[in-house]
């Protein structure tokens, strides 16, 4: 059992209902959405900078929670405070571990021959890189760190590629879609599982046949964004070869396999695919779409060496095994089980046990978990010092300096480079815990909820209306798949496939959270010009997010024989 730190007796309590304003469900999610429209507004109207959005949706949110929920003002505050601290942990130190990690590979010069590799990989053609950078080796990334990480670290990769700020920053959130599902080892999914009672292993497999549809497509809207048609008509066997691989991978694994490895072996085959594909296929073209972009191809001084190109994806493979043996190591001994034990959970105090359901039992989520060592930014820190110890002292007979000491004063600088963008995680997580806590969150859901048998249509609205608000798929899944499995049996629907489908809502809302666009315009120098990145890739979100609502609405019916 991890350890508990004890708070003060609680006095006062509260409970979030969907008709809290004046006895209406409608008038009540009606004005729950108040903070979320302010938060766009604020960033497609007024062209705020994300923080100053965030900042009055966040003060938006706590007027509609104490004047129309009736949530009392301590509770209130107390509800964006848990937020703010949980957005700086695990979050921002997640993202800024994410973004040190990747600075060390630079610091070194080693990422420079890992532009080579995926240069001799990808035929030289910027397309096919930008594909397995963002799509394949994002998606690695996301299943093993998830919560930023992929997005931070493949834009710069593009950015040193010379794609420029703009595409770079859509392409990358694009990218970070299907992989979302099965994110940091699937935690979407198991945390769906828990909390309705659902074999997560049943929800993963779902999910595993509505991903692919998205998955297979990604490839070629990345390349539509860099180059066009004309892109997609000289790249398409290499698109095809990779996004149809990566769907398998998606559908055997989380079937046949395991959920919690999906992304892992979605990106391995992928990848593999694509080289083996461009052993005998090369894509024409490639001198004249660099011409267009206008990029000027670079190459590494020397030959690629095969000590060099061990080296150079030493940090990556080094990730992989931190994180495998972390997370799933049960040899003898449950390293993950102890890991998770010395979690911190700690009620937070004047809050924990203030907030209670109808039955008047205290709701769980007023208890924050500090993973001070199981979290993904302290597995990224561990590593970290491994490459930059391993590069300190295999330094290439001096071709590849790098000193220990600058490699930990790049900690400092990766967290002052996102002091804005952190600043925003932290009151976008202050924003979700006050809609969540007072009702608002809770009262658009069930209003969504009530359309009938129209829900299986609508079902993957609430994850992507949570995962955009949270920017997370698995706080989505918190939010809603209670919500989605109640609703389910109440329409005469599969349970199992309405949560399954809150989890594929929310891997095309991710795209669009604040959060993903903070990280994604710090990546690209972009900073301020959220609102900007937030146009451009909207109408993507909007167009898979009916894709995905129409899959799942065929499988509740006609296409009810696809379901594993």
């Amino acid at each position: 059992m991890d350890p508990l730190i004890q708070a003060s007796a609680p006095v006062g309590t509260f409970t979030a209902t969907t008709d809290a304003v004046a006895g209406s469900l409608g008038l009540s999610a009606a004005l729950g959405t108040i903070p979320l429209l302010t938060f766009f507004v604020m960033l497609l109207l007024v062209k705020a900078k994300a923080w100053q959005a965030g900042l009055v949706s966040l003060t938006a949110a706590v007027l509609v929670a104490i004047l129309a929920f009736g949530m009392p003002a301590d509770l209130t505050l107390l509800s964006a405070s848990q937020g703010a601290v949980f957005g700086f942990f695990p979050i921002v130190w997640i993202v800024v571990m994410a973004l040190w990690f990747y600075q060390v590979t630079v610091l070194s010069g080693r990422f420079e021959d890992m532009r080579a590799i995926f240069d001799t990989v990808g035929g030289g053609d910027i397309r096919i890189q930008a594909v397995l950078i963002a799509f394949c080796f994002g998606g690695m990334l996301e299943a093993l760190a998830g919560f930023g990480a992929p997005v931070a670290i493949t834009a710069t990769m593009l950015l040193a590629l010379g794609l420029p700020p703009l595409k770079t920053a859509v392409v990358v959130l694009l990218a970070n879609t299907a992989p979302v599902a099965f994110g940091a080892v699937g935690i979407p999914i198991t945390t769906a599982g828990q909390l309705t009672g659902i074999p997560a292993a049943e929800i993963g497999a779902i999910v595993g046949h509505q991903a692919p549809f998205v998955a297979v497509l990604v490839p070629f809207f990345l390349v539509w964004i860099i180059d066009g048609f004309r892109g997609i008509r000289e790249t398409w066997p290499a698109l095809l070869t990779i996004g149809g691989t990566f769907a398998l991978g998606i559908w055997w694994a989380s079937t046949h396999f395991s959920y919690e490895l999906t992304d892992v072996v979605a990106s391995l085959l992928a990848m593999a695919s694509a080289v083996v594909l461009l052993r005998f296929w090369r894509p024409k073209g490639a001198a004249e779409a660099d011409a267009r972009l206008g990029i000027t191809p670079t190459r590494p001084a020397g030959d690629l060496t095969p000590g060099r190109i061990w080296m150079a994806v030493l940090p990556y493979l080094l990730v992989i095994t931190v994180f495998g043996i972390a997370k799933l190591w049960t040899l003898g001994f449950d390293l993950a089980g102890w890991l998770a034990s010395t979690n911190l959970r700690i009620p937070w105090p004047g809050l924990d046990g203030r907030l209670v359901t109808a039955a008047g039992e205290p709701i769980t989520g007023t208890v924050y978990s500090f993973q001070w060592l199981s979290s993904p930014g302290t597995l990224l820190l561990i590593t970290g010092l491994l490459v930059a110890l391993i590069y300190s002292v295999f330094t290439g007979g001096g071709r590849f300096p790098l000193r220990f000491g600058d490699a930990l004063a790049e900690i400092g600088r990766s967290f002052w480079k996102m002091r804005w963008s952190g600043l925003t995680i932290v009151l976008v997580l202050s924003l979700a815990y006050v809609m969540n806590f007072s009702g608002q969150t809770l009262a658009m859901g069930t209003a969504i909820a009530g359309v009938g048998a129209a829900f299986a249509f609508l079902s993957p609205v609430l994850g992507w209306l949570g995962t955009a608000v949270t920017g997370s798929d698995t706080s989505a899944n918190a939010l809603f798949a209670t919500l989605q499995q109640t609703a389910a049996e109440e329409a005469g629907l599969d349970p199992s496939l309405m949560v399954a489908a809150n989890t594929s809502g929310g891997v095309v809302g991710k795209m669009i959270s604040p959060q993903s666009l903070a990280i994604a315009a710090t990546a690209v120098s972009m900073e301020g010009q959220e609102s900007k990145i937030l146009r451009t890739v909207l109408p993507w979100s909007v167009a898979l997010l009916l894709m995905v609502c129409t899959i799942v609405f065929l499988q509740s019916n006609v296409l009810s024989w696809m379901l594993p």
